[in-house]
C-alpha cells in the first residue's frame, strides 16, 4: 500500500507574525551545570524526549505559491540540530564563564536565524563552559508551551523518578475572586480605559525620548547581554511589608527603581518626575495557571491548546527622583497591576492581533504590533507571565545533570532594551539584552536593578520591625 502523505498544517497568526523579517523570534534558553556535560547522554535524552513526538519539532516551515506558511513533516536527523562547541568560547582566560556565555547568546539574538531546510529548533552544546543552549523559534510555542516540555524531560535532584513541582500565574490570575457590581463597572472602566491607551499607542502615541530609547533599525544593532540576580526570599521580605502586594508588585517597583536610576547616571537634561516609559509583557491566557500538562496541551480538542496562547498589555515604567521611601515605588506599581488585574486588555489584543494578521496579513500586523513603539518589550519574566514567574521550584536535572541555572532571553526586537527573567531553585535572574550603541553600559544598569530590591528590602525590615513594635 502507499505511503500515506500528512497534509500540511497552516501557521497560527501569531505563528506568521513571529516568522516576520525584523521579528523573527527565536527563544534562547541555556542550563548550566557544576559537571561536565555528557555528550553521549544528551544526545540520547533527545532521542528519547517527547520533543520529537511532537508534530512542530518534525516539520519544516514551507511557504505554498501565494506565500502563505505551512507545518510539513519530515524525518529529523538528530546531530544536525546538535551544535558542539568542544573549546571555550573566548581566548581571553579571564573572561568568566557567565560573561562568556552571554555573549554568545548575545551574538545568537541578532545575528543567528534558525535554518528553515530542518525543523526549526536547535542545541548547542557548550562543553567548556557546561552549558546547553535551547534555540526554538517563537512560531512553534509560546513560552509556557515550551518551558512545560522542557521541564517534562528534567527531575528531581533528590527524586529522580519525580517530575520538577512548578509554580506560576495564569489567566486565571486576572478573574476576580469576588463579582459585584461595583467590580463589573471597574472591569468595564478599565477595560475601555486599556484599550483606547493601546489602540492609541499602535497608531501613534510615542514615548518622551529617553537615553534608552532605541533608533530606526535597532533591532540589528549589535547586542550585548548581562544578568542581574535577585533572591526571592528578598522579594518575598519587601512583599510581606505591603498588604496584599504581590511578587509582581515588588518586580514592577524593581524595574521602575532601576531605571530611575539609571537615567540620573546616564541622563545629561534633568527629566520631569513620572515620565513614562511603556513596556510590555505577555499575559499567558489559557485557564489553567502556570506551567501545563502536555498531555492537554498536545491534545487537538484541549481546552488548553499547544501554540502561542498569549495576549499583550501595555506596563508603564515611570521615572521617579529618589525618594527617601524605596517601597513608593512598589506601591505604585501595585495600584496600576491591580488596575491591570481588572482589564481585559490581553484577551483584546490578542482578538485584535489575531484578526488583523487573518485578514490583511504579518506584514500589516507587524507595522501595528506594539513591539514597534515600546521600548521595553518582555519585562518578561516568562515570567512578567501576569506577571509572577512559571518556575521549577527545587534543583532540578536534565538528562542527570544538576542544574545549576536557567537564563532565557530571546532574538532582539525593535527596540533598545528586551528584559526577560527566570526564577529558580530561589533565585531569579534577569537577562538584559542591550543595543550597544544606546545602552553601553549594561551592567550600570543591571546594578541598578540589584540595588533597586536592597533598598526596598532594607526599607521592609525597618517597616516590619516597626510594625511588630507597634502591635
Amino acid at each position: 500500500m502507499a505511503e500515506t502523505v500528512e497534509e500540511d498544517q497552516p501557521l497560527t497568526p501569531a505563528g506568521r507574525l513571529f516568522l516576520q523579517p525584523l521579528m523573527n523570534q527565536v527563544i534562547n534558553c541555556v542550563l548550566g551545570s557544576d559537571y561536565p556535560i555528557d555528550l553521549g547522554c544528551v544526545k540520547t535524552q533527545i532521542q528519547n524526549s517527547i520533543m520529537l513526538k511532537h508534530p512542530r519539532f518534525c516539520s519544516l516551515m514551507v511557504r505554498d505559491s501565494s506565500g502563505r506558511e505551512h507545518w510539513r513533516k519530515t524525518q529529523v536527523d538528530v546531530d544536525r540540530h546538535l551544535i558542539i562547541h568542544h573549546h571555550s568560547l573566548s581566548d581571553d582566560l579571564s573572561v568568566s564563564d557567565e560573561d562568556a556565555i552571554n555573549d554568545y547568546m548575545a551574538d545568537l539574538s541578532f545575528s543567528s536565524p534558525l535554518p528553515t531546510d530542518k525543523p526549526l529548533w536547535e542545541i548547542h552544546v557548550l562543553a567548556a563552559h557546561k552549558a546547553v543552549v535551547f534555540r526554538v523559534h517563537h512560531a512553534l510555542g509560546d513560552g509556557i508551551s515550551l518551558m512545560s516540555m522542557l521541564l517534562s524531560s528534567c527531575r528531581k535532584v533528590d527524586d529522580p523518578a519525580q517530575l520538577p513541582t512548578i509554580g506560576g500565574v495564569g489567566a486565571a490570575s486576572l478573574v476576580p475572586r469576588r463579582w459585584s457590581v461595583w467590580t463589573l463597572m471597574k472591569v468595564v472602566w478599565f477595560t475601555l480605559v486599556s484599550i483606547l491607551e493601546f489602540v492609541l499607542k499602535l497608531l501613534w502615541l510615542r514615548d518622551k525620548t529617553t537615553v534608552l530609547s532605541g533608533g530606526s533599525g535597532v533591532e540589528l544593532w549589535p547586542r550585548q547581554l548581562v544578568t542581574a540576580r535577585f533572591r526571592l526570599d528578598d522579594m518575598k521580605t519587601v512583599k510581606r511589608a505591603l498588604a496584599d502586594s504581590t511578587i509582581n508588585d515588588v518586580l514592577l517597583g524593581v524595574i521602575s527603581t532601576g531605571f530611575s536610576k539609571y537615567l540620573d547616571v546616564r541622563s545629561s537634561t534633568a527629566l520631569q518626575d513620572g515620565d513614562q516609559i511603556t513596556g510590555l509583557a505577555m499575559v499567558n491566557l489559557r485557564p489553567q495557571s502556570g506551567l501545563q500538562d502536555l498531555s492537554k496541551l498536545m491534545a487537538s480538542d484541549s481546552g488548553t491548546p499547544w501554540g502561542n496562547k498569549f495576549g499583550i498589555i501595555l506596563l508603564p515604567v515611570c521615572y521617579h527622583r529618589k525618594s527617601s521611601d524605596p517601597l513608593q515605588f512598589v506601591r505604585r506599581a501595585k495600584a496600576m497591576i491591580d488596575r491591570k488585574k481588572l482589564s481585559l486588555e490581553a484577551p483584546f489584543s490578542h482578538t485584535l492581533l489575531d484578526w488583523i494578521t487573518s485578514l490583511f496579513g504579518a506584514k500589516v500586523n507587524f507595522s501595528f504590533n506594539p513591539h514597534q513603539h515600546s521600548q521595553l518589550p518582555h519585562c518578561l519574566q516568562h515570567n512578567l507571565h501576569h506577571l509572577k514567574p512559571s518556575r521549577p521550584s527545587e534543583q532540578i536535572t536534565l538528562a542527570g545533570h544538576p542544574v545549576k541555572f536557567i537564563r532565557v532571553t530571546s532574538s532582539s526586537l525593535p527596540h533598545a532594551i528586551t528584559m526577560h527573567m527566570l526564577s529558580y531553585a530561589g533565585v531569579a535572574d534577569m537577562q538584559i539584552l542591550v543595543a550597544k550603541e544606546v545602552i553601553p553600559d549594561p551592567k550600570v544598569l543591571a546594578k541598578c536593578f540589584e540595588d533597586a530590591l536592597l533598598e526596598m528590602k532594607q526599607a521592609a525590615e525597618a517597616a516590619i520591625k516597626s510594625q511588630g513594635i507597634c502591635q
